[in-house]
């Protein structure tokens, strides 16, 4: 009997539709992190605005971690889109991806409290740069010899694709590095992201 009767054969449209339930759970545990204030209700107007003030720094790395998962799912669906068939190791890369995923949504919450020590912005980082790197992992193994992917795409296109996941890692270690410096700036270097993608588009279109 062949060893391929006990390798479990799951399709690749069942792992996408799992990978997208775990995105939408890791952005509601994200969501329900946020500690909203009870005011009281006899606030005058500028006592409002000041506690609506302290609240922004919750909203504002809300918003940051958002896009963050955002890029994520972006990428595994540009990447998922061109994969045609299924493999086991894939599947278990994939499994360890999105448990990544769901610990960032938690971590999210412990930068937010903690917003001013470095700590729990260096372990958000890891967490991104140890799911950016296995998304590219996948890519790779997907691609290596058209293994789970048509023989017509274009290798240009599958080049530009690994460098556009491998630029996450890169840019959030340097964050890190920069945090020893001015954590202000490691947070906001994280916009980079977006030039840096536009020019491997660029670099690589075909």
């Amino acid at each position: 009997m062949s060893a391929r009767t006990f390798t479990p054969d799951i399709k690749v449209e069942h792992v996408i539709s799992f990978s997208d339930a775990v995105f939408a759970f890791a952005i509601t545990v994200m969501a329900l992190s946020i500690d909203i204030p009870d005011l009281p209700l006899d606030l005058s107007q500028s006592e409002l605005l000041q506690r609506l003030d302290d609240f922004y720094p919750q909203f504002e790395d809300y918003i940051i971690s958002f896009a963050v998962i955002a890029i994520f799912w972006i990428s595994y669906h540009q990447v998922f889109n061109h994969i045609k068939g299924s493999h086991i190791s894939m599947v278990y890369l994939n499994l360890l991806f999105l448990l990544l995923i769901t610990l960032l949504s938690i971590t999210t919450s412990f930068v937010t409290n903690y917003a001013s020590y470095q700590i729990p912005y260096i372990i958000y980082c890891i967490i991104v740069i140890m799911a950016s790197s296995l998304l590219a992992l996948i890519w790779w193994f997907a691609t290596k010899q058209h293994r789970l992917v048509d023989e017509g795409i274009h290798p240009l296109f599958i080049k530009g694709t690994f460098f556009v996941l491998i630029s996450l890692p890169i840019i959030f270690g340097i964050s890190i590095v920069i945090s020893f410096v001015d954590l202000g700036i490691a947070q906001y270097f994280w916009l980079s992201i977006i030039p840096v993608n536009i020019w491997i588009r660029h670099k690589y279109r075909h």
